[in-house]
């Protein structure tokens, strides 16, 4: 009796363990504890700052905790997700996997992601999140918790090419806010100088950033049924479809960015991963670069899309899971987001940071560029992740049939016909 007595007490001693280790996440690591975590990134697959800054990022991190090292492994963007699963059904995956934030639905799914919060000391959680902007957090979040923390990330901004503002005889200062001003500038470019005037669509997010700025949707809020096809939705792509029929709009197939950075486009809407980039090319050239915020449509309110990347842990090991958040908590971190920000481009999700001249403070004053993107992440809204197995599919549907709207004058009214055969595809 006696020894049953022990038992159960044990037993109970046990469950309250691990009853307060899944309340409280996982303990730190020791100082003896060496372990060594995978990380799949894109950023280190690039050339030049992606992966110059991932790195510094990295060495900076293995510094400050040196009994953890990461096993930097850059897979191109284009194929990270394909990889990350075939590895996943191989037995082994990455600790860490930077992934798009367009995939957050399938990752949840099929990936076996561990929420931040099972893991993670509740205040340990509290006090990393807490200065991170809510709408920036909310990008890697499904069913109120947090699967991916997010990472790199930004907004579509108007990069402006002033010089040929001024050869085209427009005040070189001067910022369209509208498309209406745009389409106006655009001509008048190509009326003068014989360049290209503007370079605004682009599959995926900035298309569903032109969707939701017209006062549209994507997706409805229950995440059943799609939207893209609906009235709002053929307005703002007939919107581009004129913009291409009056010769505003660069004609399709051209490489936008290399028209740009050649002085041949004087506008173009796109993602400040390229600012540094171009940035860099117009200094060698002499040409004088300005940004924009994102136009609207009349006096519509402006809906940025994001683009970009959350960090997901989908190791099953408790240590490397700890060692994995570790990393997380130091990339996402104030100095993180300053190497982020100042060596790589992408939009600081800390905002107190842009001001503290410990972090940011003098950066941003020097790189003014950078501002616009700032301006609008209090008007987030997130990349649209379609639910199902089918995501991929219902995405090529509507990039080819907004496309047709665009550059070939396909009827507008032809996106509802997508719509409901994208609908088909939807979970049921």
């Amino acid at each position: 009796m006696y020894k049953r007595v022990l038992a159960l007490a044990a037993s109970v001693f046990l469950l309250t363990v691990s009853a307060v280790g899944a309340q409280d996440g996982l303990a730190p690591l020791s100082a003896d504890q060496n372990v060594t975590i995978t990380f799949y990134s894109y950023n280190l697959a690039s050339a030049g700052i992606g992966a110059d800054g991932t790195k510094q990022l990295i060495s900076e991190f293995e510094s400050l905790h040196p009994n953890i090292t990461i096993d930097g492994v850059g897979v191109p963007s284009t194929e990270i997700m394909s990889r990350t699963q075939a590895d996943l059904a191989a037995g082994n995956p990455p600790d860490v996997a930077q992934l798009i934030f367009n995939d957050l639905d399938f990752i949840v799914n099929n990936f076996n992601a561990t929420p931040m919060e099972d893991i993670v000391p509740v205040q340990e959680w509290a006090e990393h999140t807490e200065g991170f902007h809510p709408r920036g957090l909310a990008l890697g979040q499904l069913n109120d918790k947090t699967y991916g923390m997010a990472y790199t990330f930004s907004t579509p901004v108007l990069y402006i090419n002033t010089t040929i503002f001024e050869e085209a005889g427009i005040d070189p200062a001067t910022v369209p806010a509208t498309w209406d001003e745009v389409e106006e500038i655009a001509l008048q470019i190509v009326e003068k100088t014989g360049k290209n005037g503007v370079s605004i669509y682009s599959p995926s997010w900035v298309a569903e950033a032109l969707v939701m700025s017209d006062g549209g949707q994507m997706l409805s809020d229950d995440r059943k049924t799609l939207m893209f096809g609906e009235q709002e939705g053929q307005d703002a792509m007939a919107r581009l479809q004129q913009m291409v029929m009056s010769g505003a709009h660069i004609p399709a197939g051209v490489d936008t960015l290399q028209a740009f950075l050649g002085g041949q486009l004087g506008m173009m809407l796109n993602t400040t991963a390229v600012l540094k980039y171009t940035q860099d090319a117009f200094a060698q050239s002499g040409q004088v670069l300005n940004m924009g915020k994102m136009p609207a449509y009349g006096d519509k309110p402006t809906v940025p899309v994001n683009s970009g990347s959350a960090l997901y842990i989908l190791s099953n090991d408790p240590i490397k899971q700890r060692a994995a958040w570790d990393f997380i908590k130091f990339i996402t971190s104030e100095r993180g987001y300053t190497i982020i920000t100042s060596k790589i481009g992408y939009l600081p999700l800390r905002p107190a940071i842009v001001n503290d001249p410990q972090y940011l403070g003098e950066w941003i004053k020097e790189n003014p560029l950078y501002l616009p993107n700032l301006e609008q992440l209090d008007a987030l809204t997130p990349w649209v992740s379609f639910p199902g197995q089918n995501y991929r599919q219902i995405e090529q549907i509507i990039t080819e049939s907004q496309t047709a709207v665009i550059f070939s004058g396909a009827d507008p009214a032809t996106l509802k016909d997508a719509q409901d055969r994208a609908q088909a595809l939807m979970p049921q």
